[in-house]
C-alpha cells in the first residue's frame, strides 16, 4: 500500500515540474516581457521578469524614457508592472540576466500610432526640442526631424525662436525600421496664414490707420505684418524725405503706424504708407524757418538759375544764382556742388506754396573794394557836376591867376581845357556882343 502511495506522489511531482517547466517562456532578443520593479540601483532599475522562472533584468536610466530624466521614480516605482523589451543577455549576471528597455517598448507603440496617422493623413502636435544645422529636432514620442525648407512657407534664417514651441506637423515620411520620421510644418503654417489673411482682409478698410510690425525689408520697401496679412510700404512711402535704403529708417520687429492706401482681397495685396501718418515737412514751416532765420542745409540740386538746398527733411528752398555769392558767377557750379553743406539765411517764406527763398551771400561779408576803384567810381560819378562848375567858374572868374589861387581850398584842382587857355584868351581884344 505504501509503495502505491509513494509511486503516485512521484507521478504528481513529475507532472508539477513538467507543468512548471512548460510555463517558463523562452526569452529571446526583441521579445516583449512584463517586469516587476524590485529596486533602484544607481543608474538602473532592477526588475523580475514574469513567467521566466525567476530570471531578472536591468533597465538603464537612458532606456527608461526617450527624454532625459533626473529622477527615475518619475517613470516607474517599486512594485510597478512594466512592459519591457529584451535588448540583449548580460554575460555578467550579478545584476541580472538580461538588459531591458522601456523606451523601446514605448517607441514601438508610438510608431504604430504614427503609422496610423500617416495612413489617415492626420497631423500631430509635438514640441521642438532642439535646432540643428539643417532644421529642427522634434519629440514625437520618437525623434522627428523637420528640414529647414519645411519649417515655414518662407525662408527661415534663425531657428532659435522655434525651440520649446509646440507646433502642428504633417508626417511626410515614416520608417520605423530605420527609425526615420520626417515632419513638415510648412503646409500647416500656410493654411493658418491663409485663414488669418482672409479674416484680416475683411477687417481692413481703405484709409484706416493701424499698427503693424516690420516683418522684413526689401530693396523696394518693407512688408508690415498686420496680424495675419502682410502689407507693402513702398520705399517712396516710408518717409517724407528721400529714402536711399529702407534699413536706414526701419528695423525688422519694429512696431510702426501705417495708413491703409488700398486693399485687393482677390490678389491678397495691401498697400500701406508710413509717411502719411507723419507730420508733413512743410507744416509749421513759418515757425521752423521764419524770415531772417539762419539754417544749415545740404545742396540737393543745381540748376541754371540757382541751387535747391534741403534745410529740413523733405523741405528744400531755392538759393537764386544772384544770392550765391557777392561776385558775379556764370553758373551755380562755379561755387557749389551737390551734397555740399552750406549756411543759408531765409529771405522769404510761402507756407501755402511750400516755397522758401534762401541766400548764401547774405551770411558772408562783402569783399572790400580797392581804393583806386572807389576813387575812379567817385570821379566818374562827380565829373559832370564838376565840369559844369568849372565852366561856370571860368566864365565869371577874374583874369588874375593869383586871385584864382586864393579861392577856397575846396575848389576842384583838376585841369580843364578852358583853364589851360584862359591867360591867352585874356590878352585878346574881342568885340562885345551886341
Amino acid at each position: 500500500m505504501s509503495e502505491f502511495v509513494e509511486e503516485n506522489q512521484n507521478e504528481v511531482t513529475m507532472e508539477t515540474m513538467e507543468d512548471a517547466l512548460g510555463s517558463v517562456k523562452e526569452i529571446k532578443i526583441g521579445d516583449t516581457v512584463i517586469g516587476d520593479v524590485l529596486a533602484f540601483d544607481d543608474n538602473q532599475v532592477r526588475v523580475s521578469i514574469q513567467e521566466s522562472g525567476g530570471l531578472e533584468g536591468v533597465v538603464p536610466r537612458n532606456e527608461l524614457s526617450a527624454t532625459p530624466v533626473e529622477d527615475m521614480t518619475e517613470i516607474v516605482n517599486i512594485g510597478d508592472e512594466v512592459e519591457l523589451v529584451v535588448v540583449k543577455p548580460i554575460k555578467d549576471k550579478e545584476n541580472g540576466n538580461y538588459l531591458l528597455s522601456k523606451k523601446r517598448v514605448d517607441a514601438k507603440k508610438v510608431w504604430v500610432e504614427l503609422q496610423e496617422k500617416f495612413d489617415n493623413n492626420e497631423t500631430i502636435e509635438a514640441p521642438v526640442k532642439n535646432k540643428v544645422k539643417g532644421g529642427l529636432v522634434v519629440d514625437a514620442g520618437v525623434r522627428g526631424f523637420v528640414p529647414a525648407s519645411m519649417i515655414e512657407d518662407f525662408f527661415v534664417e534663425d531657428f532659435t525662436p522655434y525651440v520649446g514651441e509646440t507646433l502642428e506637423f504633417k508626417i511626410i515620411e515614416i520608417d520605423p525600421i530605420e527609425n526615420r520620421l520626417i515632419l513638415s510644418h510648412k503646409e500647416i503654417a500656410r493654411e493658418e496664414r491663409e485663414a488669418k489673411r482672409a479674416e484680416a482682409m475683411e477687417n481692413l478698410e481703405e484709409g484706416a490707420i493701424v499698427e503693424g510690425t516690420v516683418a522684413r525689408l526689401v530693396n523696394f520697401g518693407a512688408f508690415i505684418d498686420l496680424g495675419g496679412v502682410d502689407g507693402l510700404v513702398h520705399i517712396s512711402r516710408i518717409a517724407h524725405e528721400h529714402v536711399e535704403k529702407p534699413s536706414d529708417f526701419l528695423t525688422p520687429g519694429e512696431t510702426v503706424t501705417v495708413k491703409v492706401l488700398s486693399v485687393d482681397p482677390e490678389a491678397g495685396r495691401v498697400s500701406l504708407s508710413i509717411k502719411d501718418t507723419l507730420e508733413g515737412p512743410w507744416e509749421n514751416i513759418e515757425t521752423k524757418a521764419p524770415q531772417g532765420a539762419e539754417l544749415t542745409g545740404t545742396v540737393k540740386r543745381l540748376v541754371n538759375f540757382g541751387a535747391f538746398v534741403e534745410v529740413f527733411p523733405g523741405v528744400e528752398g531755392l538759393v537764386h544764382i544772384s544770392q550765391i555769392a557777392h561776385e558775379h558767377i556764370a553758373t551755380p557750379q562755379d561755387k557749389l556742388e551737390e551734397g555740399q553743406e552750406v549756411q543759408v539765411k531765409v529771405l522769404s517764406v510761402d507756407s501755402e506754396g511750400n516755397r522758401l527763398s534762401l541766400s548764401i551771400k547774405a551770411l558772408e561779408e562783402a569783399p572790400a573794394r580797392a581804393e583806386s576803384q572807389e576813387g575812379e567810381e567817385e570821379r566818374s560819378n562827380n565829373r559832370p557836376r564838376r565840369q559844369r562848375s568849372n565852366r561856370r567858374d571860368n566864365n565869371n572868374a577874374p583874369r588874375n591867376n593869383n586871385q584864382a589861387r586864393s579861392n577856397d581850398d575846396d575848389v576842384d584842382t583838376s585841369f580843364t581845357f578852358a583853364d589851360m587857355l584862359g591867360s591867352q584868351l585874356a590878352d585878346l581884344d574881342l568885340p562885345e556882343d551886341n
